[in-house]
């Protein structure tokens, strides 16, 4: 696979920098953030503040070196470097224009907060992942993706050994280097056994007495530390949608570990042939599916809401998008078959909640329709961008 794959979130980059003097992106580590706003802004400046001399080069004087510079600057790991963000700020409002400065950020809920008070109004966000199937689509099988996951790194990396390895010493690095550099003081064995348990949590309500009772420690610790992982990018609770209706609604959020690579690697699988008998198949398959449609929400619409929908009955949708004021409701089935007795928890959904359309998301198959209100796409065409769930 070539070294650099162009990405689809550079188009939203280019759309923001023209409408902000700065922007943010953020996502987990060896995601591509670096590469792809280097590439793709070739000619700007680039500091990286994990770096001795670039770190040290600002911080002995960074309005002098911001100023000197003029914008069109890449400031990478800008977390690293708070006193930037009120000079950003000062400087952004001293000299009016637009696309000048794209600051790049990895495990750090700080980082957010700090934006959202330093820069609110004159920089805007963008969440990176890793690939996308649609962006690998021809280079690597669909199999290949949905069990390695999306870190580009794991692609330059040839047969299965090499690649649970480098998974392997990606999430010690996480939790050994990476989340300590932020300030984050938890022991990695424990943070790596609570990170493993949540393996077999995938899809599932998530219980936080339980894990506290498993894990030996406080309701209140379990949630901090869920905090550092969902900071890292490294899960996702998806939350119950509240509607004003009648019927009785789960309030607990779904637990899912966001890339299906660490996923697997974590529940001790090795090979992409283990996923046949792993009992979590298809949670892990309704996650990447997830993650596939948010990421797409997210590049084309302005602030997209991901949620589940499920009442105490067990009527169940495995995801509602939010997309302005429409609701698009998404079920998840890893095999090809749907009928009617599939799709009821969704059909309750779409009464309950005035949806004329839903979509059922199949591991295979034909693309299908159950009567005039529910489309069947399998996920071959989702990754080709054709089923017309999101529209761009």
């Amino acid at each position: 696979m070539p070294r650099y794959l162009p990405r689809e979130a550079e188009g939203r980059l280019t759309a923001l920098l023209r409408t902000f003097p700065a922007v943010l992106v953020v996502g987990p580590r060896q995601c591509g953030k670096s590469t792809m706003v280097r590439r793709s802004r070739a000619s700007w400046r680039y500091v990286d503040l994990e770096l001795t001399s670039d770190y040290e080069t600002l911080a002995a004087d960074p309005e002098r070196f911001l100023t000197g510079h003029g914008g069109r600057m890449i400031l990478d790991e800008a977390q690293r470097l708070p006193a930037l963000f009120p000079l950003l700020r000062h400087l952004i409002d001293r000299t009016r224009g637009n696309g000048r400065y794209v600051l790049l950020g990895s495990a750090s809920p700080a980082l957010m907060r700090t934006v959202s008070e330093s820069l609110a109004g004159r920089a805007g966000i963008l969440e990176l992942t890793g690939f996308q199937p649609s962006e690998v689509a021809g280079r690597t099988q669909a199999l290949d993706h949905w069990f390695w996951g999306g870190l580009p790194p794991v692609y330059e990396r040839r047969g299965p050994v090499a690649r649970a390895a480098w998974l392997d010493a990606y999430v010690s690095a996480v939790l050994e280097r990476d989340l300590p550099t932020l300030g984050i003081r938890v022991p990695a064995p424990r943070l790596r056994k609570l990170w493993t348990m949540l393996t077999h949590l995938q899809g599932n309500l998530l219980n936080h007495s339980e894990l506290a009772r498993s894990l030996g420690v406080s309701y209140h610790t379990v949630a901090d530390y869920l905090d550092i992982l969902e900071g890292a990018f490294m899960i996702r609770r998806l939350q119950p949608f509240a509607a004003n209706v009648s019927k009785r609604l789960t309030k607990s959020p779904k637990l899912y570990v966001r890339d299906p690579g660490i996923l697997h690697i974590l529940a001790g699988l090795r090979r992409p042939g283990d996923l046949e008998g792993w009992m979590r198949r298809g949670a892990s398959f309704e996650g990447m599916v997830i993650e596939q449609l948010v990421a797409r929400a997210a590049l084309h619409h302005v602030r997209p809401e991901a949620y589940f929908w499920r009442t105490l009955a067990g009527g169940e949708v495995d995801l509602l998008l939010k997309l302005g004021t429409r609701l698009v409701p998404v079920e998840i089935k890893l095999g090809a078959g749907v009928d009617r007795h599939a799709v009821a928890g969704l059909r309750q959904c779409m009464a309950d909640l005035g949806i004329r359309k839903g979509w059922v998301v199949t591991g295979s198959g034909t693309r299908d329709r159950l009567g005039d209100d529910i489309e069947i796409v399998p996920w071959g065409e989702v990754i080709r961008g054709m089923d017309g769930i999101v529209p761009g």
